[in-house]
């Protein structure tokens, strides 16, 4: 049976190389869902598809496995193939609550002080899945190929935190702690229970301001900051920490 498109989601090695065996031969175009955990220079921002990608010698780290998963599709599908590498993904059926922590944090504190993470010279880059599912509909119709970043604008991390705070109507403080204060007290970046998401260390701020140039360039949209789209800190755990905080800057 003809495929009009194949869309892969998996990185798993046994997979992506069944469906590739099962379909395709019959496949006139060919998404791949990759990441951009694929590239392995975390460091220097703006950097395009054409950055340095993990060697994947260990296929139980994601990022390596997405490579292998890219050469595997590559290697059979040739030019009917195209590679979307988004980063983080936010909007409707999204469990993570990565994105959405921060409004939920604000609205709950009412105008009472919320611990937050310094914001100097970090960044959110984020893209609405409505969007990202909008542009493969479209890539498919054009049967586009290649690789693309599908990734949002990069926005300074204290210009997210004030649109978070405006979409609630927060009035209250916005307390900064440093990063080794908040790590020794066993606060984790990123995601995940006790972290305070989106918080990166300062050597990864490359991997939140990849370019998405060619994203925009193919018909990309993106949908505004401003437009609202849990994982971390409890109440009662940033309250705990920020009575123990002596000292603190605020936003």
């Amino acid at each position: 049976m003809p495929w009009d498109d194949v869309i892969e989601l998996s990185y798993h090695p046994q997979v992506v190389a069944g469906a590739l065996d099962a379909l395709s031969g019959n496949a006139k175009h060919w998404i791949l869902i990759s990441s951009i955990s694929v590239y392995s220079n975390l460091e220097q921002p703006g950097e395009a598809e054409d950055a340095e990608v993990y060697d994947p010698v260990d296929l139980s780290h994601y990022g390596h496995a997405k490579v292998a998963a890219e050469r595997a599709s590559t290697q059979a599908l040739a030019n009917r193939l195209l590679i979307a590498r988004p980063g983080l993904i936010a909007g409707p059926g999204d469990g993570s609550d990565r994105f959405s922590y921060w409004v939920t944090a604000m609205a709950r504190a009412g105008n009472e002080r919320i611990l937050i993470p310094d914001p100097e010279a970090r960044y959110v880059q984020v893209i609405d899945v409505r969007d990202i599912a909008a542009w493969i509909v479209e890539a498919s119709s054009r049967r586009l190929t290649g690789t693309c970043n599908v990734v949002g604008t990069a926005y300074p991390f204290a210009q997210f935190l004030r649109s978070a705070a405006k979409a609630v109507g927060y009035s209250g403080q916005m307390v900064i702690a440093d990063d080794d204060w908040l790590v020794q007290r066993g606060v984790s970046y990123w995601a995940g229970p006790r972290s305070l998401p989106l918080w990166i260390p300062i050597d990864d701020i490359g991997s939140r301001q990849r370019s998405n140039k060619k994203y925009r360039e193919t018909g990309g949209g993106e949908r505004s900051l401003d437009r609202p789209r849990r994982s971390g800190l409890s109440r009662a755990e940033e309250c705990e920490l920020l009575a123990d905080l002596d000292s603190g800057r605020s936003l």
